[in-house]
């Protein structure tokens, strides 16, 4: 049985103080008994060895917002799989649509990412998902695919199984627009079916497929009822603990 994962993406967000207050917060409202899914934190990475910390004594798991295809040497700023591996990092994402959009990130890059996230035994949360120039056109079923053959499914069978899929619509993050829970689901079967050419079925229905596009208390329960929908990638509401336990407990 596939995973059901919400994950909180802090994107450059909270002071040091904050952190701590909001991780505190998590940590102690979260019960292992009655959790139904796995609730993950991506700090920024100078926060992620205190949200290890926290990790250590509750039931959070920590993840990266990004890391770098390189193992080691003169790239300056860079943060690689080793390092994040070293402070007990479960989850990276990678191709979130801001670093695709800022940074120029292609998914030529994003695979060498994979591969370095991997090697390390963390779990790619892999993000893909189209603009609405693309979706207005009717091409985000070939963008969403063109953004998977190149960026993961080079992985074997047995690699691929360690991998995250979240679906973001980017006209959806941070516009207050939402995909309908219709929308969602028909692209995250999309996603699975995908899959399932590629590799097989069992595969497919073990792949965790979030989603993320301004997804919120209000209307997580509704997107986590589709079949093919296993959680989400959760921004701005990641911030407030109370918002952010509310969607993790919509299972």
């Amino acid at each position: 049985m596939r995973k059901k994962i919400v994950a909180g993406n802090w994107k450059m967000n909270k002071t040091f103080e904050e952190a701590e207050e909001l991780l505190t917060a998590l940590a102690e409202n979260l019960d292992d008994n009655k959790m139904k899914c796995e609730v993950v934190v991506c700090p920024p990475s100078v926060y992620l060895e205190l949200a290890s910390d926290f990790a250590d004594e509750s039931a959070l798991q920590v993840g990266g917002q990004n890391a770098s295809n390189h193992e080691s040497g003169a790239y300056t700023g860079e943060i690689s799989a080793s390092m994040l591996e070293s402070m007990d990092v479960d989850y990276c994402i990678i191709g979130h649509s801001e670093r695709r959009k800022y940074y120029g990130e292609t998914d030529n890059l994003l695979a060498e990412k994979a591969n370095a996230l991997l090697d390390h035994d963390i779990l790619p949360i892999f993000c893909c998902g189209e603009v609405i120039e693309e979706r207005e056109k009717e091409i985000h079923f070939e963008v969403v695919k063109k953004q998977l053959t190149n960026g993961i499914f080079h992985l074997s069978e047995d690699e691929f199984q360690n991998v995250v899929i979240a679906y973001e619509p980017v006209w959806a993050i941070g516009t207050g627009l939402t995909a309908s829970p219709d929308q969602a689901q028909e692209i995250h079967a999309f996603i699975r079916g995908l899959v399932a050419d590629k590799y097989n079925n069992e595969i497919a229905e073990n792949t965790s497929i979030l989603y993320g596009g301004s997804c919120n208390a209000g209307n997580a329960k509704e997107l986590f009822s589709q079949a093919d929908v296993d959680g989400g990638l959760i921004g701005g509401a990641s911030l407030k603990a109370d918002e952010f336990l509310k969607i993790a407990d919509s299972f």
